[in-house]
């Protein structure tokens, strides 16, 4: 039976549920990883004595890492299948939160930033070519939302957790317990491990006149290209969320210091959401550039609200869970456009291309809009964040086209 067939053929639910649950614990240590840090910034600050900009370029590296290696493991997956390379992704995040507990110097926190860089650059690749191969087909939207909400959940938890740790005890306490949570999940995953075994692929062989299928191929594919670009710029706007919003907003809105925090709650509890919802409007493919778009322009029309129009307070943690809402909603079909877009045999080495983008837009968007925060332009970050989201909807139309430009042409 070849591998078209088994991703469609009918499985009972217990098994793609206990499968999607167990990718979704595995992405969840992913973003959960990319927030060790940064929650522990005050405290890393007067232990290493070092400024704002040192402890935000140790992100730099950490993505720029990922970056990297997310493009290599695509290839990792398809060669040795998805199960190493996991194994490998969180062997390597749990050393990298050990490591960062024991460090003393500057340095040595850079050198285990480049350790968590290659943990985290794996799991795009891993947990979609599972998904994509594995999950039945009806079964695939709720999957994308799962994982989605997974990575939210991740990023929700870790100042949760880190937070109260160092207040109670210390830094380096949270940060051997952020540690420990990611090498259970690694047992969990070893000894379930049957769930996640899938026989490398390998590309086809060319027949008489027409081009092979060689591991290089997908890369002339300009669906491909257009679904890196969106995950750039998705995640630019992602990045302007979580690090300069709400406090743009609190300026802008006389936002309370205790409600601040609250806005990015609500964002990411909301986007969870927003993935549940849109997991069902995902099981029909043809619409799915339609409901990214429509997520995307709700989502540009909160943010310029929030820049524009004056507010209450109350109003603005409301508005954020709204902004959520609707770039969640947009999630799954979002994942979906992607696959629609991939070759088969191809899955690893098109989902580590394309997620190279998230770091990509991850690294450089702190240096556009961090400058609009030294220059205090509130105003213009949202109205800049609104071009970014619009900017979404435009690219989400264009994957669409490029496609069917394609099939048209062949």
């Amino acid at each position: 039976m070849s591998s078209a067939s088994l991703a469609t053929a009918p499985v009972p639910l217990r098994q793609d549920a206990s499968l999607i649950g167990l990718i979704g614990v595995a992405h969840l240590c992913s973003h959960f990883s990319q927030l060790l840090l940064p929650p522990l910034f005050p405290w890393l600050k007067e232990a290493f004595n070092t400024s704002y900009a040192e402890l935000g370029f140790l992100m730099t590296i950490f993505f720029v890492v990922s970056c990297a290696v997310q493009t290599l493991s695509g290839f990792w997956v398809d060669r040795y299948g998805p199960r190493p390379v996991l194994y490998a992704g969180l062997g390597l995040l749990a050393l990298a939160a050990f490591g960062f507990a024991a460090s003393t110097s500057y340095a040595m926190l850079m050198a285990f930033a480049v350790v968590a860089g290659l943990g985290n650059g794996v799991f795009h690749p891993v947990d979609y070519t599972l998904i994509n191969r594995k999950v039945s087909a009806p079964r695939l939207g709720h999957a994308y939302s799962v994982h989605g909400i997974s990575g939210n959940l991740g990023w929700a938890l870790a100042p949760a957790l880190l937070v109260p740790l160092t207040l109670l005890y210390s830094w380096r306490v949270a940060l051997v317990a952020a540690g420990v949570l990611v090498l259970a999940v690694l047992l969990l995953c070893v000894g379930q491990g049957r769930r996640l075994a899938l026989a490398p692929t390998a590309p086809a062989r060319a027949a008489a006149g027409v081009p092979g299928e060689g591991r290089f191929d997908f890369l002339r594919i300009p669906a491909v290209w257009m679904c890196f670009a969106f995950f750039f710029v998705f995640a630019v706007a992602l990045s302007v969320v979580q690090a300069f919003a709400p406090e743009a907003a609190r300026q802008l809105h006389a936002v309370p210091l205790t409600l601040v925090a609250v806005c990015l709650s609500a964002y990411m509890v909301a986007s969870a959401s927003g993935m549940v919802v849109g997991g069902f409007l995902a099981t029909d493919p043809a619409r799915s550039e339609r409901v990214v778009g429509t997520g995307f322009a709700v989502a540009a029309g909160i943010s310029l609200l929030l820049g524009l129009a004056p507010l209450p307070a109350l109003a603005v943690p409301v508005l954020f869970a709204c902004m959520g809402f609707a770039a969640g909603f947009a999630g799954p079909s979002r994942d979906l456009l992607i696959k629609r877009s991939t070759p088969e045999n191809a899955s690893g080495r098109v989902y580590g291309v394309v997620y190279s983008g998230l770091d990509i837009g991850q690294a450089v968007s702190p240096l556009i809009f961090g400058l609009l925060m030294d220059q205090q332009a509130w105003r213009t970050l949202f109205v800049g964040l609104a071009l970014v989201q619009l900017t979404l909807v435009v690219t989400a139309l264009r994957v669409r086209r490029t496609r069917r430009t394609l099939a048209v042409a062949a």
